[in-house]
């Protein structure tokens, strides 16, 4: 007995390791082009503006990609769509890298979006399938981990394979990495059959039907457009509000990602046994510091609440795929198809948000919107007790 459980939780945490691996990947290619804007603009003829719509794109893209897959994912394996879309984007990858012109990459930028989009929607909420009740907080957090070092590690390392071998080299890195990627789901990842057939028209019923939901994806909208109103930000911010050397910027930059990734393990930690509770600290904590950053000056207090802010946002994917899962346990791919909307909607309105904010008032005004927002969903969540109006949402 013992032996045949083993094999099956090591099988389970091996499929567990796949998954996030491929979301490690689609997010290192999702943000690649942050940087890597200069040179390909520099290259294809373009203004950086018109370079950034390779950001852009992918991300309103996957919004609109995530609850539109879901619905029409119909009977097929999830295993073979989680495999096809890996597929897909490391193709987009490699067209990327023999693009002639500007408009060939952001159509194949447009095709990463979909990847990126249908794969998370899917894979958030794939941990209650691949290991014990007992495990699935820990598991989630390890896919979702997938993103943070995204950030931490796969940006970083793309853009030095591109300063290496030309931008063309860094898109060509992550198309190979996906490809070992899709070899790794293909033989890790047992056969997910559909547990659920849904359509368009579950998704917003679910929206409109279930309290947890609906808190769910109002309070994923106010933290990450909030977070990256200010976070796009982020250099002008450590340079002309803290008073921080453009040499030390990347250093600190990477010193925000490892300290989400910590967030991230640390709230996986915590979600199980106090959601509701972990969720209100992660918006605390950034409201807090955020408004503390608009209000010190001086490279040391810029560099801890830029220490601070990656700690506590490292933990608002896992915290907030936790929350829509228990919100909804017997539809979580429609549940995860709503976050993942959410979220990637919310990265594009919240950069264009910071850019008015930026533009029109002042940079340092970029953070008081950041602390507005996580303040009015650490109370949204306060106030609401979802726990006496659904079960699934008990916290």
């Amino acid at each position: 007995m013992f032996p045949i459980q083993l094999e099956e939780k090591v099988q389970g945490w091996s499929a567990v390791s796949a998954v996030t691996l491929g979301i490690f990947v689609l997010m290192t290619s999702e943000l690649l082009p942050v940087g890597l804007l200069t040179p390909i603009g520099e290259a294809l003829d373009v203004s950086p503006g018109t370079a950034g719509l390779m950001v852009t794109v992918p991300g309103l893209v996957a919004g609109l990609a995530a609850p539109l897959l879901t619905a029409r994912a119909g009977t097929v394996d999830r295993k073979v769509m989680l495999a096809g879309l890996i597929g897909l984007m490391a193709v987009a990858n490699l067209v990327c890298a023999l693009a002639p012109h500007f408009a060939v990459v952001l159509v194949a930028r447009l095709v990463v979006g979909v990847s990126v989009g249908g794969f998370w929607a899917i894979a958030g909420g794939l941990a209650v399938r691949l290991v014990p009740p007992g495990q699935v907080a820990a598991a989630t957090a390890v896919i979702f981990g997938g993103v943070s070092t995204a950030s931490v590690l796969g940006v970083p390392a793309g853009t030095l394979i591109g300063e290496l071998t030309g931008w063309r080299g860094g898109f060509a890195g992550v198309a190979i990495l996906g490809l070992v990627a899709l070899a790794a789901l293909l033989l890790l990842v047992p056969r997910l059959p559909a547990q659920r057939t849904i359509g368009l028209p579950d998704l917003p019923a679910l929206l409109r039907a279930n309290t947890g939901v609906r808190i769910g994806v109002i309070v994923t909208a106010l933290l990450i457009t909030g977070h990256f109103a200010a976070y796009t930000f982020a250099r002008p911010l450590l340079h002309d509000l803290a008073g921080i050397d453009d040499g030390w910027i990347g250093a600190l930059l990477m010193a925000y990602g490892l300290a989400g990734v910590v967030g991230n393990f640390l709230a996986g930690h915590r979600v199980r046994a106090h959601l509701r509770g972990t969720l209100i600290l992660i918006a605390a904590v950034l409201s807090a510091a955020t408004a503390l950053f608009a209000l010190t000056g001086g490279p040391f207090a810029g560099t801890v609440l830029l220490v601070v802010w990656g700690l506590a946002y490292g933990g608002v994917s896992v915290t907030l795929q936790t929350w829509m899962l228990k919100a909804a346990p017997e539809m979580t791919e429609s549940a995860s198809s709503l976050f993942v909307a959410a979220f990637n909607l919310s990265i594009a309105f919240g950069a264009v948000l910071g850019g008015f904010t930026a533009d029109g008032v002042a940079v340092a005004g970029v953070l008081w919107v950041t602390s507005g927002l996580a303040l009015a969903a650490a109370l949204i969540v306060g106030v609401n007790r979802t726990r006496h109006i659904q079960k699934g949402t008990r916290s």
